[in-house]
């Protein structure tokens, strides 16, 4: 499986923590992210790689995110 690369919105707080705001995809669209469910470092299991896993809500379905080291991207 690949790894859908992605441009992410993201809040910076001042506890440190990222939080995700909106995805940005190459053709212009844009999606809010609803809700983050679940944060916690993670493993992409379906393509590799090691990251904080988000676990966002986007128009009412669920979608696993991943930042890792600054880049962001999906499973695919």
């Amino acid at each position: 499986m690949a790894k859908i690369e992605l441009d992410i919105e993201v809040e910076h707080q001042k506890d440190g923590r990222a939080v995700p705001k909106r995805i940005l995809w190459d053709d212009g669209r844009k999606f809010d992210i609803d809700r983050v469910l679940d944060v916690r470092r993670a493993a992409a299991t379906k393509c590799g790689g090691v990251g904080t896993r988000y676990i966002c809500r986007i128009y009412g379905r669920e979608f696993r995110i991943f930042d890792e080291d600054g880049k962001w991207f999906l499973e695919k």
